[in-house]
C-alpha cells in the first residue's frame, strides 16, 4: 500500500468527492510455495470441517455443539452486533425534532378565571456532506463491521485449537494410564513368580525387593496419569461453559487416542490472505484507519448546513429557515494535528496487516514442518514399542525357564513400558500438529456460519449519499 504520509499534502478537493485517500486493498510479496509445500492453490477452507477426518464422534459433537456456547465467541457475536448498531448511527445528516404542549390554568380567589394555552414546534437540520466527511465516517463504520465478522472467525480458530488440544491430551492420558495398568499387572505377574522362586530357594530377597519397588513405582506412575487427565477434561468443560461432571460422563464412554490423518494440503501463501480471518480482520482496520483520515480532512474545510424551525403558540405561528456556515479558524493547528496523527494510525495499521501476513506464513511453515517430523517420530517410536512388546513376551517366557535373569527381565518391562507411553505422546503431537496445520492456513473458520443469512453474519447495506 502506498505511505500516506507521503502523499498527504497532495490531497486536493475535486468536486463532491470524497476527501481524503482512497481506499485500495493493501499488496505485500509472497513466496509462490510452502517450504516443502505444493504449488497448486486451494478453495476457500472456512467452511471445511477438518476435525471430523478424526473420526472420533464425540470429538464432532463437542467442536460443533461449542461453536454456538463457548464464551469468547458468544462475546464476539456481541461485536458483531454493536458493530451494525454503530453503522446504522453513523453517516446520518439530517434530524428531526418535534415538541407539543397543552397547559389549562385556573386563578382568582372570588372571580376564578380559566385560560387554555398550547405550543407546538417542529425543527430540523440538514448537514450538506460537501467535502465526504460523513461519507467517511460512514465508510469507517462498514469497515470496522468487516473487522467484527472476521474476528469472530479467529475467536473460532484460537478456541478449536485449545479444544482439540485439551481433548488429544486428555485422550492420551487415558492411554497413559491404560498402560501404566498394564505396566502394574506385568509387574505384579512377574513378583508373583519371584515369590514362588524364593519359596523354592530359586531367587533371592534382594530381586524380590528389586521388583517390589519397581511395581511401586508403576503404581505411583498412575494417579499422576489420572491427575492429568482429569484436568484436561476439566478444561474442557469450561470450554464447552457445560459442567465438568457431564463432560467426564461423556469422555469416560471412550478411550481411544485419535485416529491420525495424513492428508495435508496448505495451498500456497497467497491463499492465506483470503482464507485467514486475522489477516481480514487487520485488512479491515486498515481500511478504518485510511477512512477516518478523510473523516479529519473533511474537518478542515467549511462544514455547510441547513436548518429551519416551525412554531405554533396561542394562534400565532412563525417559522424560520437558512443556512450556516462553520469554519474552524482558530483550531486549524489542532485539526491538522489530528489529520496527521490520524495518517499514522494508518500507517501503523497498515504494518500489522504486514506482520500478520508475515506471522500466517510462520505458522504454516512451522506446523508444517513439525507434523512431517513428528509423524516419522511417531512411526518409529510405534515400530520401537512393538518390538519391546515381542522381547518381553520373550523375556517372560525365559525368565520361567530360567534362562533370563531377573534383572534383565526388568531392565525389558521399564523399556517396554517407557517406550509404548512414548509412543503415545509422540502420537498425541502429531495429532496436534496436524491440527495446528489446519488451524494455520485458516481452515473451519466460518463452519457455523454456513447459514449464511444468519442474524450474526448479516451486513446491512446503507444507502450512499
Amino acid at each position: 500500500m502506498m505511505n500516506l504520509l507521503k502523499i498527504a499534502p497532495f490531497i486536493l478537493l475535486t468536486g463532491c468527492a470524497a476527501v481524503g485517500p482512497d481506499w485500495e486493498a493493501p499488496t505485500t510479496e509472497l513466496e509462490s510455495t510452502f517450504v516443502s509445500g505444493e504449488s497448486s492453490s486451494i478453495n476457500d477452507v472456512a467452511y471445511q470441517a477438518w476435525w471430523r477426518e478424526f473420526n472420533d464422534p464425540t470429538l464432532t459433537a463437542l467442536v460443533e455443539k461449542g461453536f454456538e456456547q463457548n464464551l469468547s465467541i458468544l462475546q464476539a457475536k456481541e461485536r458483531i452486533r454493536e458493530a451494525n448498531a454503530l453503522l446504522r448511527e453513523t453517516g446520518i445528516n439530517s434530524a428531526l425534532d418535534g415538541s407539543l404542549s397543552y397547559d389549562r390554568l385556573r386563578s382568582g380567589g372570588q372571580n376564578v378565571s380559566t385560560s387554555t394555552s398550547s405550543s407546538a414546534s417542529l425543527d430540523a437540520e440538514f448537514v450538506i456532506d460537501l467535502f465526504g466527511g460523513i461519507r467517511r465516517e460512514q465508510e469507517a463504520a462498514q469497515a470496522y463491521l468487516a473487522a467484527a465478522q472476521a474476528d469472530i472467525g479467529t475467536e473460532r480458530l484460537a478456541w478449536l485449537a485449545e479444544l482439540i488440544e485439551m481433548y488429544a491430551d486428555a485422550r492420551y492420558y487415558q492411554k497413559a494410564a491404560e498402560l501404566t495398568e498394564s505396566t502394574i499387572t506385568t509387574r505384579q505377574d512377574t513378583l508373583a513368580i519371584t515369590q514362588r522362586q524364593l519359596d523354592n530357594g530359586l531367587s533371592t530377597h534382594y530381586e524380590l525387593a528389586e521388583i517390589k519397588a519397581a511395581l511401586q513405582t508403576a503404581q505411583a506412575d498412575l494417579p499422576g496419569y489420572q491427575a492429568q487427565y482429569q484436568a484436561a477434561v476439566f478444561a474442557l468443560a469450561t470450554l464447552m461453559d457445560e459442567p465438568a461432571k457431564q463432560i467426564l460422563e461423556t469422555m469416560e464412554s471412550s478411550a481411544d487416542q485419535l485416529t491420525l490423518p495424513t492428508t495435508i494440503a496448505t495451498g500456497i501463501p497467497a491463499d492465506l490472505l483470503r482464507n485467514r480471518p486475522d489477516i481480514r480482520y487487520y485488512e479491515a482496520i486498515l481500511h478504518q484507519q485510511v477512512a477516518k483520515i478523510g473523516a479529519e480532512e473533511a474537518d478542515l474545510y467549511p462544514s455547510i448546513s441547513l436548518t429551519g424551525s416551525v412554531s405554533h403558540a396561542n394562534s400565532a405561528d412563525s417559522w424560520s429557515f437558512g443556512p450556516s456556515i462553520s469554519l474552524g479558524l482558530f483550531n486549524r493547528g489542532l485539526l491538522k494535528a489530528q489529520r496527521d496523527a490520524q495518517i499514522s494510525a494508518a500507517n501503523q495499521a497498515e504494518i500489522d496487516w504486514r506482520s500478520s501476513v508475515q506471522d500466517a506464513v510462520e505458522d504454516v511453515h512451522v506446523a508444517q514442518s513439525n507434523f512431517t517430523l513428528y509423524l516419522q517420530q511417531s512411526e518409529l517410536l510405534k515400530q520401537a514399542a512393538e518390538s519391546y512388546s515381542t522381547a518381553l513376551e520373550l523375556g517372560h517366557n525365559n525368565f520361567k525357564n530360567g534362562a533370563m535373569t531377573l534383572l534383565d527381565l526388568l531392565d525389558t518391562v521399564r523399556s517396554e513400558a517407557s517406550t509404548q507411553i512414548s509412543a503415545a505422546s509422540a502420537r498425541n503431537t502429531t495429532l496436534q500438529e496436524w491440527a495446528a496445520l489446519q488451524i494455520a492456513i485458516g481452515a473451519g473458520a466460518g463452519f457455523a456460519d454456513i447459514e449464511q443469512n444468519s442474524e450474526e453474519t448479516k451486513v446491512e447495506t446503507v444507502a450512499q449519499p
